[in-house]
């Protein structure tokens, strides 16, 4: 009896989800970084406070819900704890935490494909976005290539870089016929 008491307490542990509310934490820079202060129950269920002077913000839905479900992890990459929403926050706060997340998942908007070009496996591409005129390398484009919903696409370049078509649709002739075969 003692083993499945044991058995729910680790499978307790391991579902639990601390939630990260403006009632029970404070988010200011750092130098560089965001700190946390939060108050949450430790293992025993006690309140405790603890300070982070460094976390690391990661969406759960980052296609569907980009500032909502934040999970903040330490920087040995433990979860401290789940923001539902960073609107939730204050001004300051909310802003702060919008602009970590938008620094990490920096993804330019495609807004013309000038050309793709395909070798040995890789593909070779030159687009406009509105940063400008740029040019990545893919390897295995039908798997670089991430639908998401009906006409939104991702494109994940040979260096972890994200690219964005929002509308394959809005996409000039020309464009859409540069990637249709990869579709």
């Amino acid at each position: 009896m003692e083993e499945k008491h044991t058995e729910k307490t680790a499978l307790k542990e391991v579902v639990a989800v601390r939630y990260i509310t403006k009632d029970n934490a404070k988010f200011e820079r750092f130098g560089d970084f965001i700190r946390l202060t939060v108050t949450l129950p430790d293992d025993e269920g006690k309140e405790e406070e603890k300070t982070y002077d460094r976390i690391f913000l990661h969406r759960a839905f980052p296609f569907d819900f980009p500032y909502a479900y934040i999970s903040v992890l330490d920087p040995d990459s433990k979860e401290i704890g789940l923001i539902k929403d960073v609107d939730e926050f204050d001004k300051d706060a909310s802003e702060m935490l919008r602009a970590e997340l938008d620094r990490k998942y920096y993804t330019p908007v495609i807004r013309q494909i000038l050309s793709v070009k395909d070798k040995f496996g890789y593909s070779y591409w030159k687009v406009v976005t509105e940063e400008g005129e740029i040019e990545f390398t893919c390897r295995d484009t039908f798997s670089s290539l991430l639908k998401v919903g009906g006409t939104r696409i991702f494109v994940n370049d040979i260096d972890g870089n994200r690219f964005e078509i929002p509308d394959l649709e809005a996409l000039d002739r020309k464009s859409f016929k540069k990637i249709e075969l990869f579709l």
